[in-house]
Parts: structure tokens; C-alpha cells; sequence
């Protein structure tokens, strides 16, 4: 069952990433982040569960990452891009 949530949790990241890439989808709108956010929850949870230290931080900080930008977009205002 494990393996079956992994698998789930990776493609809410993967499709919406993909979908940025071929230009369908903005990697600044709230379906990407909603997703990307819900993703890397998932997997943040399943490493600190199984205590894969360098997964769960990877997964932590892009679920810090993805949530900080989904509130910046609800709150009216464009995530922080390089300049």
C-alpha cells in the first residue's frame, strides 16, 4: 500500500510539472502549486515515516516552497521569480 501512495503522491507533482513544461499549464497557478503542494506532503510524510532523512527534506522544502507561493498567489500577489 505504501508503494501505491508514493506512486500516487509522485504523479501529483510529476503531471502538473509535465503539463508546465509543454506550456498547457503556468507553474504560478494555483492547480500546479495545489498539486505540487499535495505531492510533496505525501512523500514528506512517507519518508519521515520510514526515516529517509535526504528524501524528507526534499520533499519538505518543496512543500514549504509550493505552499508559500500558493499563498501568495490566493492572496493576489505573483510568487517570487529570479531576476
Amino acid at each position: 500500500m505504501e508503494q501505491v501512495v508514493q506512486v500516487f503522491g509522485s504523479i501529483l507533482i510529476l503531471i502538473p510539472f509535465a503539463l508546465a513544461q509543454w506550456g498547457r499549464i503556468s507553474a504560478r497557478s494555483k492547480p500546479y502549486l495545489l498539486l505540487n503542494l499535495g505531492g510533496s506532503v505525501i512523500l514528506a510524510v512517507l519518508a519521515g515515516l520510514t526515516s529517509q532523512w535526504g528524501f524528507l527534506l526534499l520533499e519538505g522544502v518543496w512543500a514549504l516552497v509550493s505552499a508559500h507561493s500558493l499563498l501568495a498567489v490566493v492572496r493576489g500577489r505573483e510568487p517570487s521569480a529570479p531576476h
